[in-house]
């Protein structure tokens, strides 16, 4: 098992036992912290594993992460329904 995954596992881990853990401001604090670390570990683990992998690891981050990738979602959805200010 090459490194990258080792520390994706590790992340994924890390990112359940926190979302067990109470929090005063609802996790975000780190939910940041989870997707600063996140990012470039996935690119990591693309590049020494693939693409296919990587989409793996993606989809298992974003259902630990639901709350961040919904409002992302959202947002998303809110810029393109924006109506045409002219």
């Amino acid at each position: 098992m090459s490194l990258s995954l080792i520390l994706a596992f590790l992340w994924l881990i890390i990112a359940n036992v926190l979302g067990m853990i109470p929090s005063k401001d609802n996790m975000w604090s780190r939910a940041y912290g989870l997707i600063a670390v996140g990012i470039p570990l996935l690119g990591y683990v693309t590049y020494q594993n693939g693409p296919w992998i990587g989409l793996i690891f993606l989809a298992a981050g974003m259902s630990v992460l639901r709350w961040p990738v919904r409002y992302l979602f959202a947002w998303i959805k809110r810029l393109i329904s924006r109506p045409d200010p002219n």
